[in-house]
């Protein structure tokens, strides 16, 4: 494979992951970048590739990696290196894809913060005592969870069962409660009234 399919699969890396990878591409003869994609380290075509150090590991394997690195700008690098070899296996070129996990590790922080169960309180039971609706949630996923179910998936013979379930715990004793079951199942309020006139005897 020549230099330019490389530059070509640099750039589709880059592309894919962008804005957040770089991928760099090195001469192992010269000891020279060829090729940067999305350049975000500052690097320059032709730089020398410093690279003397990890030769000797480099050559013996395909791939060094993933590491982590410090960017210019202080973010957090992860890093793989691949060796790229000619039609007789000689290592003509290397392959660098740095990974910017900066932003990922802020995301996580900020998600981590978010979801802290310690700020939680537990709910109100004088304030939700009546509330008919979370009562039926939480049986209809528990019913779901049971059977390997999704809601998104449920076929009629299903909903059918899970409508008369429903009633045997008391969900339609509400006014709205055939209401609230139809829109959640994705069916019509008639046929919720269908099956629950097959229980009466």
């Amino acid at each position: 494979m020549n230099l330019e399919n490389y530059k070509a699969i640099a750039d589709s890396i880059a592309l894919l992951l962008y804005p957040h990878a770089e991928v760099i591409v090195h001469d192992l003869r010269s000891q020279t970048v060829v090729h940067i994609a999305n350049n975000f380290s500052q690097r320059k075509l032709g730089d020398d590739s410093a690279i003397d150090h990890e030769l000797g590991d480099l050559l013996d394997g395909a791939n060094l990696g993933p590491y982590e690195k410090l960017n210019w700008n202080g973010q957090k690098v992860r890093s793989i290196s691949t060796v790229l070899r000619n039609a007789e296996g000689e290592a003509e070129h290397l392959m660098c894809i740095n990974l910017n996990v900066s932003v990922l590790e802020q995301a996580r922080v900020a998600l981590d913060a978010f979801f802290q169960m310690g700020r939680l309180v537990p709910q109100p039971d004088s304030l939700f005592r009546n509330d008919w609706q979370e009562r039926i949630n939480t049986f209809l996923h528990a019913w779901l969870q049971a059977r390997n179910l999704s809601l998104q998936t449920l076929q009629m013979k299903d909903k059918r069962s899970l409508v008369q379930a429903l009633h045997a715990e008391g969900a339609f004793e509400g006014r709205s409660g055939a209401d609230y079951v139809a829109n959640v199942l994705s069916m019509g309020r008639a046929t919720v009234y269908k099956y629950l006139k097959e229980l009466k005897p």
